[in-house]
C-alpha cells in the first residue's frame, strides 16, 4: 500500500536529528510502523514472538546494529524501555531509536524515560492528510497572531463529511469498501473485547456490559456528560448495573490504548474566567469507531436520526460526530505547532467553545464547530463574548462549518470550511 505523508512526519524528522531515541504512541492501526519504519535502517517487531524471544535473550546487540533501530510494538517486552535508555544514557547518537507502541504496558519500565526518550501521539488521519481537499488557511498562521487573510473555495460538501466520519481516518481501513470496512471496524472492536482488554491485565467478565458502555460513550460524543449518566445509559432499566469501579477501568484500559481521547476543560492563567468548568468532552480517538458502536449509517445520519443509548446531547448525532471530525483534525494540527486542544464552557453553560488551541504561552485560538454551511451572527454569539472577555490574549477567532467559502466576516472572525483547515 502506498505510504500517505503524515502531519508527524515533520516533526519526527525534526527531533531525529537531535534525540537519540522516540516513542511514537497512538491507537492500533493508526500508522505508527508505516511511519516509523521509513526512518529505521534495522527494525525489531516485538508483535512477532520469535524476534521478542531473540532480542530478550541478548538485548546488547542492540549496541552492535548499525543505523536507525525501530522497535515496534515495544510494550511486548517492557525491558527494551530500558536498555533504550542506558544506551542514551551512554551516548547514543541523534536519531538512534524509534520505538512505536500500541498500549502503555502493564509492566512499567524502571525509568519512565524522562529526559532521554521523548514521546511523540500519532492520531488517525486529519481531513487533510486524506487528501479530501488541499487546504487554504493554516492553524498555524492562525495561532502566529498575525490575523492572516483567510479565502478559499470547495466542494466538499455535508455528504463528504459524512462519508469520511464513517470512512475512518485509520490508513488500513480506508481503502476498503462499504462492507468489508464495517467488517474491519467490527473485527477491531472484538479484538479489543476480547484481547486487548486482557493483554492488559483486565479480564472482561461480562463483555456485554462493556460494550454497552462503549456505546454510551460513543452515543456522549463531544459532551461532557457525567460517568454517571454513562454508567445509567449503558444499562437503561437493570438493575444489576456494572459497578463504578468497573466501568472507571474500561475507561483507563481505554486510555492505555489511545483509544479515547478526551479534550480537557479550559482554565486561562492570566484572565480570571472564573466561570469556567474543567470536565472533558468525550471523544474516542476516531469517529468511526463511535458511528459504528451506535450503527449509524449514511442515511440515519444525514435524516437526522439518532442511534444507541439515550445520552442528553445539544443537537444532532450527525453534529456531535462532525465535531469530533473536526476535532481530530484539529489535534493533529496543533500538535505540529506544540499547541495544545482545550474546550471552555462556563458553570452555567451560558458561555462554551467548541475548540481552545492554546499556545506554549497561553494565548489562543478560539474554534465553534458548526453544523452549517451558512453560519449566522448567532452562532458566534460565544466567539465574540470570549473575544472580549480575552483581549490580546485571543490571537483569532473561527467557526468551522460545511460551507463551500472561507472568508473573514467584517468583525473580523474567519468562517473556514472543514476541509480548507489545515496545519
Amino acid at each position: 500500500m502506498e505510504y500517505c505523508p503524515r502531519v508527524v512526519d515533520a516533526e519526527l524528522d525534526e527531533l531525529m536529528e537531535n534525540l537519540p531515541a522516540l516513542a511514537l504512541e497512538g491507537p492500533r492501526g493508526v500508522g505508527k510502523t508505516a511511519t516509523a519504519a521509513r526512518r529505521a535502517d534495522h527494525v525489531w517487531a516485538l508483535d512477532d514472538r520469535d524476534q521478542r524471544e531473540i532480542l530478550a535473550a541478548d538485548p546488547t546487540q542492540l549496541g552492535r546494529i548499525r543505523g536507525t533501530i525501530l522497535i515496534d510494538e515495544w510494550q511486548r517486552y517492557p525491558p527494551i524501555w530500558d536498555s533504550v535508555r542506558r544506551s542514551v544514557d551512554g551516548g547514543a547518537g541523534p536519531g538512534r531509536f524509534l520505538l512505536t507502541g500500541s498500549a502503555e504496558p502493564v509492566e512499567r519500565p524502571a525509568h519512565s524515560g524522562a529526559g532521554r526518550i521523548v514521546r511523540i501521539r500519532m492520531r488517525p488521519m486529519s481531513l487533510a492528510e486524506r487528501g479530501v481537499e488541499t487546504p487554504t488557511v493554516s492553524l498555524g498562521e492562525l495561532l502566529s497572531g498575525a490575523h492572516p487573510p483567510v479565502s478559499g473555495t470547495t466542494d466538499v460538501a455535508l455528504d463528504t463529511y459524512v462519508e469520511e466520519i464513517l470512512a475512518s481516518g485509520l490508513p488500513g481501513i480506508r481503502r476498503f469498501t462499504e462492507r468489508s470496512r464495517d467488517a474491519h471496524l467490527e473485527s477491531y472492536m472484538a479484538r479489543l473485547v476480547e484481547h486487548d482488554f486482557a493483554e492488559q491485565g483486565h479480564e472482561v467478565r461480562r463483555p456485554a456490559a462493556l460494550l454497552g458502555w462503549l456505546r454510551a460513550y460513543a452515543a456522549a460524543t463531544a459532551t461532557t456528560t457525567s460517568y454517571n449518566t454513562l454508567l445509567a445509559a449503558a444499562s437503561p432499566g437493570e438493575s444489576d448495573k456494572p459497578a463504578k469501579t468497573t466501568t472507571i477501568a474500561y475507561r483507563d484500559v481505554l486510555s492505555q490504548l489511545w483509544l479515547v481521547d478526551p479534550v480537557p476543560g479550559w482554565m486561562p492563567t492570566r484572565n480570571p474566567l472564573n466561570r469556567l468548568t474543567q470536565f472533558p468532552k468525550h471523544h474516542l480517538a476516531d469517529p468511526a469507531l463511535a458511528a459504528h458502536l451506535l450503527g449509524a449509517s449514511s442515511g440515519a445520519l444525514l435524516e437526522g436520526r439518532g442511534a444507541g443509548p439515550d445520552v442528553p446531547r445539544d443537537g444532532s448525532l450527525l453534529g456531535a460526530l462532525f465535531e469530533s471530525l473536526v476535532t481530530q483534525s484539529a489535534q493533529v494540527y496543533a500538535q505540529a505547532h506544540q499547541a495544545g486542544v482545550r474546550h471552555m464552557r462556563t458553570k452555567d453553560a451560558r458561555h462554551e467553545v467548541d475548540l481552545i488551541i492554546e499556545r506554549r504561552d497561553q494565548r489562543v485560538v478560539a474554534l465553534e464547530v458548526k453544523l452549517t454551511s451558512a453560519p449566522i451572527d448567532d452562532d458566534l454569539r460565544h466567539l465574540r463574548w470570549l473575544r472580549d472577555e480575552l483581549g490580546d490574549d485571543l490571537l483569532d477567532a473561527a467557526i468551522i462549518t460545511t460551507g463551500k467559502f472561507a472568508y473573514r466576516r467584517p468583525d473580523g472572525i474567519a468562517v473556514i470550511p472543514a476541509a480548507l483547515l489545515g496545519p
